[in-house]
């Protein structure tokens, strides 16, 4: 299988493109990225490989997927403009990339004759539905431009799938983190913000009272996500959106708890004011996911925070 990584020298992106190169089912792997969030860091190591190709390109212009889609059997589409203060903050740019650059990817598969875009969804398509544990068909109203945007993907998948048969699979993220997720800029993830604080040995800030929970999901669940499905034989399991969590509840001061001990730090976090746009709780249903897809998480998130720790630490080490 050749197979191309939209965003693939991002967080998500240039994980999988580490495992699906280790894999012995694929032959080459295409990355597109333009590096707006991504980094070459990423993926340094990975262009003494053979089986691997980069090209510099932009999902905003159709011609660039056009060629990145070339001679593909399978797409998994990570690329996106994260952050749900960043679109708050600039709409527009945001719907350009998620929606424009989405569609371009669709199409393109399309045109190529590509069997399958996997394609990374989110758990803010929630919204405000209140209830818990969420589940795939009960959404509310979103929240976010990010939200809509990543809500609109899915409505594409669902008319690609039915009007040019373009198999499609969406995967509901919710918070993953791990090794290679950013600390730098204004909307850098929780996650990485605490782990830079402990090992500077200052106190993290924490939007609101902390109470706040997510599913967090450590990077590995999330790379495993995708490779089942883009090779899944399940019939069933194509044209569906899935929930790609750990299917736990975990609030910020929790998290940050996990983490403190992990450094030994008896720092305590400041608080700020809530985020606008932000969902107050959140957790996941797998149950669909594990049935289709076969997907269990093969990491649990204190497994998965002293991973990203060491990961950080290292890294911290080096600079």
């Amino acid at each position: 299988m050749k197979i191309l990584i939209t965003g693939g020298a991002g967080f998500i992106g240039s994980n999988l493109a580490f495992a699906l190169l280790e894999n012995k089912e694929v032959s080459f792997v295409r990355v597109l990225d333009n590096f707006a969030t991504g980094s070459p860091d990423n993926i340094k190591t990975l262009k003494q490989n053979n089986k691997f190709e980069l090209v510099e390109g932009d999902i905003r212009k159709y011609e660039d997927c056009l060629k990145a889609c070339e001679n593909i059997d399978l797409v998994s589409h990570q690329a996106a403009l994260g952050s749900v203060p960043r679109s708050i903050k600039d709409p527009i740019t945001t719907n350009e990339v998620n929606i424009g650059g989405t569609l371009n990817i669709f199409n393109a598969a399309k045109e190529k004759g590509i069997k399958r875009v996997v394609y990374a969804a989110s758990s803010s398509t929630y919204g405000d539905h209140p209830g818990l544990p969420k589940v795939e068909d009960k959404i509310g109203n979103p929240l976010s431009p990010y939200a809509v945007t990543k809500y609109v993907n899915e409505l594409y998948a669902r008319v690609y799938y039915n009007a040019y048969g373009l198999e499609t699979i969406g995967l509901r993220y919710f918070n993953i983190f791990g090794p290679r997720q950013s600390p730098n800029g204004p909307y850098a993830a929780v996650i990485p913000l605490f782990a830079e604080a402990l090992l500077q040995n200052r106190a993290p800030l924490i939007n609101g009272d902390g109470k706040q929970s997510r599913d967090f999901t450590y990077v590995d669940n999330a790379v495993l996500a995708n490779k089942l499905a883009l090779f899944t034989e399940n019939k069933e399991a194509v044209n569906e959106v899935y929930n790609i969590a750990c299917g736990e509840q975990t609030s910020l001061l929790e998290l940050y708890e996990y983490l403190r001990e992990i450094a030994g730090s008896t720092l305590l976090p400041t608080h700020g004011p809530e985020r606008k746009g932000d969902v107050k709780y959140s957790l996941a249903d797998i149950s669909k996911a594990a049935r289709l897809l076969n997907y269990k998480p093969v990491v649990t998130i204190k497994e998965g925070l002293k991973k990203t720790f060491d990961w950080y630490k290292e890294r911290f080490q080096d600079k």
